[in-house]
């Protein structure tokens, strides 16, 4: 184009940077995403990650890394008074809302009580462009090892998951089950135990470790169902006469697709 006219030339604003909290192991969850148009809103559920929890830390950030550490602080705050109950139970709503002059307005409410804390900051364009250019610049030139890490939470946290389901099966149903099977599921949990303490472990081997128990967690399952079932079994041929027997053309079993499988859904 070598000449003409721009007519009605729209400047907008957005991010320059990726805008988010710090969640369970120390990892950078964004909210509101890099270049994204202001004003702006957006909302996140997330819940408790341990049982009884009664307060969480709302740690706003700003940044492109994986990890909380790597990024840029804009302040913090705490939600307290939720009701105890089971770990991921409780459901906090964060939202984060920027203005049209820039202000960021971060807001935890507990869903279940109403109650909510929130924190106003300006720091959002704070930055210089050179340091927006330095810390884009960093995120792609740890963008590997960030994934690694990345990684490694996330399957640290499917290990709490699994150790957590391993202890309740244990406590509830222990009487159901073999004690070969007992061992081989405490081997199974020992070995992830200790790939969580390795800090220097790599994404595959956890991950093979990871799936090591939860194929014998699906075993212990199976093994109580298997027992109690036999015990009713037993239970029904001592209380039933000759002329009550099922007959064997009827088919009691659950390969008739009649058995309903529940949905759940996640935490957005």
């Amino acid at each position: 184009v070598l000449g003409g006219e721009v007519k009605d030339l729209l400047l907008l604003d957005v991010t320059p940077l990726s805008l988010g909290i710090e969640t369970l192991g120390e990892v950078f969850t964004k909210i509101i995403e890099r270049n994204t148009t202001i004003p702006t809103s957006k909302t996140q559920v997330f819940s408790t990650a341990t049982d009884g929890q009664t307060s969480v830390e709302i740690h706003a950030l700003q940044g492109e890394r994986a990890m909380a550490k790597d990024n840029k602080s804009l302040g913090k705050f705490q939600l307290n008074g939720i009701p105890p109950a089971p770990r991921g139970v409780p459901q906090i709503e964060v939202s984060f809302d920027i203005d049209a002059n820039g202000i960021l307005k971060v807001a935890a409410l507990d869903k279940g009580t109403g109650r909510e804390q929130s924190i106003s900051t300006t720091n959002t364009g704070g930055l210089s462009s050179s340091e927006i250019e330095r810390l884009r610049l960093e995120a792609e030139l740890f963008a590997d090892e960030d994934e690694r890490r990345k990684k490694l939470v996330a399957f640290k946290n499917q290990a709490d998951g699994l150790f957590y389901s391993y202890e309740d099966t244990l406590r509830d149903a222990g009487e159901f089950i073999a004690d070969d099977l007992k061992v081989r599921a405490l081997e199974k949990v020992t070995d992830l135990r200790a790939a969580v303490a390795n800090p220097a472990i790599s994404p595959e081997d956890f991950k093979q470790r990871l799936d090591a128990l939860q194929e014998t967690l699906f075993a212990l399952g199976a093994s109580v169902y298997q027992r109690t079932e036999t015990a009713e079994d037993e239970t029904a041929t001592h209380v039933s006469s000759p002329n009550e027997a099922i007959d064997p053309e009827d088919d009691y079993s659950f390969e008739n697709d009649a058995t309903v499988t529940a949905d759940y859904e996640a935490v957005d």
